[in-house]
């Protein structure tokens, strides 16, 4: 299986977030929000009890909440914890940037990855 974590940002979806249109490849950032994933519900709960409530709507910063299918990109460091967990989301490696090996081993992501149509 040949690795296809692009070298640079590919397949962009557009959502709004802090009121500002962020392209939704995931590119290396301060946090490494640099692992695209299919958010679960499972992991939705995981990131709750850590402190990070990704399901509840704030408008006032253009942010929906997530719930489970939709797309989001995730600090690698948040990925790995969730995947020693047992409960990692699905990885869309068409959209996963690369910086992202720096750190979650490559074997991890192809075990989760989903093909997204």
């Amino acid at each position: 299986m040949a690795c296809v974590i692009p070298a640079r940002k590919m397949q962009a979806h557009t959502r709004f977030v802090s009121k500002l249109a962020r392209r939704f490849s995931c590119a290396e950032d301060a946090g490494s929000h640099t692992v695209c994933v299919e958010i679960s519900e499972a992991f939705l709960l995981f990131s709750k009890a850590r402190g990070n409530d990704l399901m509840t709507p704030h408008p006032e910063f253009g942010f929906d909440g997530l719930k489970p299918g939709d797309s989001w990109c995730l600090c690698a460091g948040r990925w790995l914890e969730a995947y020693e967990a047992g409960i990692a989301p699905k990885v869309i490696l068409t959209s996963t940037h690369q910086e992202a090996l720096k750190i979650v081993p490559l074997e991890h992501l192809l075990e989760n990855a989903v093909t997204i149509n």
